[in-house]
């Protein structure tokens, strides 16, 4: 995610970093390109090169921008929704660490009690959760983070489970399932805490949703078909009217459907990492800290944006 102050007048041309114009440059420069030399050749007597109204494009580009309108808000969708899964998980791993150490801890014993061992291995398995939820969805091997919180022989069975959130939550029932069995928690403490792993279990449903289920194929290489079939027909419709001036309003066309096209691909995939993807190590790093706060432990450093992207 760019994480930066919004930049003066006079910057606003001029910034690059956390921007989609790298992304989108080569094509700009090659309809600029293009448009120079259609502009050269029109002015050469001896070349005659088919040229049209400027009105046809002037529809094409009315369809095109309603087109892309709308599959940027679908794009936007899917972001917002991953942003308030995440804010979801956040509000379950707090709650569910303080069910743990408010239901389970005998509380007052200066020796460790097992129901406070208990609590402390649930509240744990909550931040290793977040770490697995990020490998999972960005394909990554977290293993280092998720060892911190997790001993043997529990951790060798969540490494090699193919889903490691959902191996943790598995460990957390089993635990306080055994738990229940041995008589040391009612009823009603269980149902609650098994609750909190319930809707754990739904944001990792639903983070699966948006990560392994995208836009149809054929909806975005339509889009891309026809972005490049108007920036490309452009200049032949504008050269009798704007003559040596096409490249610039050209360039500045393409800059804008192409960067649309290329935002909207970021945004379909919001756990991904590109600038503008959302921030999930962040996020795991910020329930690491809310966590480890509520069982007294020594807390690590928020993560900081590197280049203004925070990942």
């Amino acid at each position: 995610m760019i994480v930066r102050e919004r930049p003066s007048l006079l910057r606003l041309f001029f910034v690059r970093r956390g921007t989609i114009l790298p992304r989108v440059l080569p094509q700009v420069l090659g309809i600029a390109a293009l448009s120079f030399a259609v502009v050269w050749a029109s002015r050469r007597s001896a070349l005659h090169l088919p040229h049209g109204s400027p009105a046809p494009l002037s529809l094409l580009a009315i369809a095109l921008s309603i087109f892309l309108g709308f599959r940027n808000n679908a794009c936007y969708d899917r972001w917002w929704d991953a942003r308030k899964v995440w804010g979801a998980l956040l509000i379950e791993v707090r709650s569910l660490a303080r069910d743990a150490i408010s239901l389970l801890d005998d509380g007052g014993a200066e020796e460790p009690t097992a129901g406070r061992l208990v609590a402390r291995r649930l509240v744990h398995r909550n931040i290793a959760f977040a770490y697995a939820l990020v490998g999972h969805l960005r394909g990554q091997d977290l293993g280092e983070d998720i060892s911190r919180f997790v001993a043997e022989p529990e951790r060798g069975r969540v490494l090699a489970s193919r889903n490691r959130p959902d191996a943790l939550l598995r460990e957390s029932a089993l635990e306080l399932a055994a738990f229940r069995r041995d008589g040391r928690v009612s009823d009603i403490p269980w149902q609650a805490l098994s609750a909190r792993l319930h809707a754990l279990s739904g944001v990792l449903a639903a983070c699966e949703r948006i990560r392994f289920t995208p836009l149809p194929f054929s909806y975005t290489i339509l889009l891309h078909r026809t972005a490049y079939l108007f920036c490309l027909l452009l200049p032949f419709g504008l050269v009798d009217v704007l003559g040596w001036m096409t490249p610039v309003l050209a360039a500045a066309v393409a800059y804008t459907f192409f960067g649309l096209d290329a935002l909207g691909d970021e945004l379909e995939d919001p756990f991904g990492e590109a600038p503008n993807d959302l921030p999930l190590m962040a996020l795991a790093r910020t329930a690491e800290i809310g966590l480890l706060e509520a069982l007294g432990e020594p807390l690590p450093e928020p993560l900081r944006p590197h280049d203004f992207i925070l990942r």
